[in-house]
């Protein structure tokens, strides 16, 4: 009776163990779920900043070329009036005040466009900054876990590799297939 009481224990003991190893990995990889998506996000950000700064780019030259037509029909209507071409000068006129709202909606996009970038420019910073922290946290923890759950009948494929030669290994394939994407 005694003998199966402790071997009932030992199971016991045994199953939660393997509960508690179970529940290590689930977190890890929950871990290294949650570093993938702050590095997404981080991409993402990077793309949404470049697709922004083209955008202003591109709002900047069309404001330019907008300035100078207006600038023109301007020089048209004075030209108009200084010669005495009343009709000349409506004629002047009516092209010129569309083309100075349209002016105007422009300028607004572009400062809108230009506060945006700002705004993201400077979270986009903030969360890089925190990054290689939050790494570093990640990677600590993640050692923390493998050392509590390394037992001898576990293989443990990789331990004992750096992490600084896995991470050379992803830049340098991050960087092959960036090559082959351009």
């Amino acid at each position: 009776m005694a003998f199966k009481l402790t071997e009932r224990i030992r199971a016991l003991l045994r199953a939660d163990a393997h509960g508690v190893l179970d529940a290590l990995e689930e977190k890890s990889l929950l871990l290294k779920q949650h570093l993938r998506d702050a590095e997404l996000e981080l991409l993402q950000k990077r793309a949404r900043v470049g697709a922004l700064a083209d955008e202003e780019s591109r709002l900047r030259d069309e404001l330019g070329r907008q300035e100078a037509l207006v600038a023109a029909l301007d020089e048209d209507v004075r030209m108009a009036l200084a010669g005495g071409k009343e009709e000349l000068a409506r004629f002047a006129v009516r092209r010129l005040l569309p083309e100075r709202r349209e002016l105007e909606q422009r300028r607004a996009s572009l400062e809108d466009v230009g506060q945006t970038l700002d705004k993201l420019r400077r979270r986009l910073e903030e969360q890089e900054g925190a990054y290689p922290e939050l790494v570093q946290r990640a990677r600590a923890r993640l050692a923390e876990a493998r050392q509590g759950e390394a037992t001898p009948d576990r293989l443990d494929l990789g331990a004992d590799l750096p992490e600084e030669e896995v991470e050379l290994e992803l830049l340098r394939r991050r960087g092959a297939a960036a090559g082959g994407q351009a």
